[in-house]
This record gives structure tokens, sequence and C-alpha cells, in this order.
């Protein structure tokens, strides 16, 4: 009974460390965003016409910049194409 005893502590230490381990994974916050989440929100869309750029669309909806770029974070300027879905309105 006596050697059971450091086993069963020793068992116990490893279950509230992997218990706490999992615990402040699962409760930890990546980034802040509107929803809290780290991720761009994006409420109205624009389908890129033939002749536009990152540019023409910034100027023709009266966008900042960096809020387009914050919107549209895995843009590619020198290859955006007719129909691709950019995001004009939303939050960062």
């Amino acid at each position: 009974m006596a050697l059971a005893m450091p086993n069963n502590k020793v068992a116990m230490l490893l279950v509230l460390c992997l218990v706490l381990m999992i615990s402040s994974t699962e409760s930890r916050q990546l980034g802040t965003g509107s929803a809290g989440n780290g991720k761009p929100s994006c409420d109205t869309v624009y389908s890129v016409q033939p002749a536009d750029s990152c540019t023409s669309v910034i100027e023709a909806f009266a966008l900042d910049s960096d809020f387009f770029f914050s919107i549209n974070p895995n843009i590619n300027c020198n290859a955006i194409f007719v129909d691709q879905w950019l995001c004009v309105d939303g939050s960062a």
C-alpha cells in the first residue's frame, strides 16, 4: 500500500497538469476583431470589373487604404481578376 501512494500522487499530478494545459489552451484568444475572433467581418462585397485595381476600388468607395486592406487581408493587388469579390464595408 505504501508503494501505491506515490504512484497515485504522480498520476493525480499528471492529470491535474493535463487539465490545466487544456483549460488554458481552450480559453486563449488569438487576436481581436469585432467579434473577438481576430477575423475581419465583411458586410458588403463588390465584384471586380474589367480594368479595376485595388486603387480604383478604394477610390470608388471612398475607403481608407488601411481599412480596405484590413477587411481584405489576403488580397494580392497584382492578381485581382474580373468577378473576384472584394469587401468594401465591414469591420476588422
